[in-house]
C-alpha cells in the first residue's frame, strides 16, 4: 500500500525576504501539513533561527537541478521579479503548484504566458499578496452596503527607505535588468499591497476584477534611481469607482497604509498592514484578528478544492497597471531645499518636505498633485487602455 505524506514543498529564493517564507514553511512542516524538501539560492544560505533547515532538505544553487532531484509538489518562488516567469514556467512544467511572490510578472504579455502555462499544466498559481488573506478586508468588503453606492477608493502609505535599501541587490531601484522589466519602484514592490487592496475592494463593488480604462500617474524620486519612490496614481475603470493610490518611501511621518472607501452614506478606513478597521459608526479603528496564510490556503486548495485567495487571474488588474507604466518617463528628481536628509551612511534617509500633506490631499479629493497646484508636481503620464 502506498502511503501518501504531506505535500513536498521547495523554496526558490531562500535569502532576504525568502527568510519570511522559510518561517512560514517551518510552521507548516512542524504541523505535519507540508514537508520541506529543498531550498534554492544562488548565494550561501543565510541563518534563520526560527526556521532551521531539516537535515533531509536539499540546499542547492540551481532551481532546475532541484526540480529534477527533489520533485516538489509545491514551489514557493521568492526571486527578483524579472526572474519570476522563466522559473515559474520551469516549476509548472515539473508538475508543481506555485506560490509566486508579488509582483507575479511585470507586463500583460508575461501574465498571459504564465496563465496559459498554468492552464496547460493543470497546476495552481497563487500570488503572495498576503494582505488579501486579511479578515479585516473580508469584513470591509462585506460591509460595503453600509456606505451606500461607492464613489471612490483610495490608499495612502508613507514609509521611509534608507540608502541601504537601494544597495540591497543589483536590481534595486532599477527599471530594467538584462533587457527585462524590473520596475523596482514603490508602486510595483514595497507598496504594491496598498494598490492591490484597493483593486480587491473594487472587485467586490463590481463583482468582477477591475478593467482599467485609463491610468494617470505622477512619479518622483529623491535619489538617482530609475524608478519612483513617490507616486500618485489614478485608475479609471470601465466599470466601478475610480481608484487613487498616493504612496511614498520618502516620508517625514510614517503612515502604515490606509485604504479609504467612500460611499454616499459614509466612509470606511482599513489600515491594511495592521488589520485595523473603522466602519461608519465606529469611534476608533478596531483590530480584526485573523489572517489566512496564502501557502496554507494553497495546501487546502490542493487537498479539498478550497478556493484560492489570490489566484493569478485576480492579480491581472495589478499587472495591467505595471504594463501601463512600463514606458513611462524616468520619474522627476526632487532635490535642493525640497528634500531633507537625516542620518548617515547606509541608514541615511531622504524625505520630501510636506509630502504627507500632498498625499493626504490627493486621497481626500481625488486630485493629482499637478491638478492641486503643488509647485513641484509634473504633468501626469497618461495611458488609455483598450476595452477587452
Amino acid at each position: 500500500m502506498t502511503v501518501v505524506g504531506p505535500p513536498r514543498v521547495a523554496l526558490i529564493g531562500a535569502n532576504g525576504h525568502g527568510r519570511w517564507h522559510r518561517r512560514t514553511i517551518a510552521e507548516l512542516h512542524a504541523a505535519g501539513r507540508a514537508r520541506l524538501v529543498a531550498l534554492v539560492d544562488v548565494r550561501p544560505l543565510e541563518d534563520e533561527p526560527e526556521a532551521p533547515v531539516p537535515p533531509e532538505a536539499a540546499v542547492l544553487t540551481d532551481h532546475r537541478a532541484m526540480l529534477a532531484e527533489s520533485r516538489p509538489d509545491v514551489v514557493v518562488i521568492c526571486t527578483p521579479p524579472h526572474t519570476h516567469l522563466p522559473i515559474a514556467l520551469d516549476a509548472l512544467a515539473a508538475g508543481a503548484d506555485l506560490l509566486l511572490e508579488k509582483p507575479p510578472v511585470l507586463d500583460l504579455a508575461e501574465h498571459l504566458t504564465l496563465a496559459e502555462a498554468a492552464a496547460a499544466s493543470g497546476r495552481a498559481v497563487q500570488v503572495n499578496f498576503q494582505a488579501l488573506g486579511s479578515a479585516a478586508l473580508t469584513e470591509l468588503t462585506g460591509a460595503l452596503g453600509r456606505l451606500g453606492p461607492v464613489t471612490g477608493i483610495a490608499t495612502l502609505a508613507a514609509w521611509q527607505r534608507p540608502d541601504a535599501y537601494y544597495a540591497r541587490s543589483p536590481w534595486a531601484g532599477r527599471r530594467t535588468v538584462d533587457g527585462r522589466p524590473a520596475l523596482d519602484g514603490a508602486l510595483a514592490n514595497p507598496l504594491a499591497h496598498a494598490l492591490m487592496q484597493c483593486l480587491a475592494v473594487a472587485e467586490s463593488v463590481t463583482g468582477a476584477p477591475v478593467r482599467p480604462a485609463r491610468v494617470e500617474v505622477e512619479r518622483y524620486r529623491v535619489r538617482p534611481i530609475e524608478v519612483d519612490d513617490t507616486a500618485v496614481l489614478r485608475l479609471t475603470p470601465y466599470a466601478g469607482p475610480p481608484v487613487l493610490a498616493a504612496l511614498t518611501l520618502a516620508a517625514e511621518e510614517h503612515v502604515p497604509g490606509e485604504v479609504l472607501v467612500t460611499g454616499e452614506r459614509g466612509r470606511a478606513v482599513l489600515e491594511y498592514p495592521t488589520d485595523r478597521l473603522r466602519l461608519p459608526g465606529d469611534d476608533t479603528p478596531r483590530p480584526v484578528p485573523g489572517r489566512r496564510g496564502l501557502l496554507a490556503n494553497l495546501l487546502d486548495h490542493r487537498a479539498d478544492g478550497t478556493p484560492l485567495i489570490a489566484p493569478l487571474a485576480r492579480t491581472e488588474p495589478f499587472t495591467a497597471v505595471l504594463d501601463a507604466l512600463r514606458d513611462a518617463p524616468v520619474p522627476r528628481l526632487l532635490d535642493g531645499d525640497l528634500v531633507r536628509v537625516a542620518g548617515d551612511g547606509p541608514q541615511r534617509v531622504r524625505m520630501v518636505r510636506g509630502v504627507g500633506t500632498v498625499l493626504r490631499a490627493a486621497v481626500e479629493t481625488g486630485a493629482l498633485p499637478s491638478e492641486a497646484g503643488v509647485p513641484w508636481a509634473v504633468e501626469p503620464y497618461v495611458v488609455d487602455l483598450p476595452a477587452q
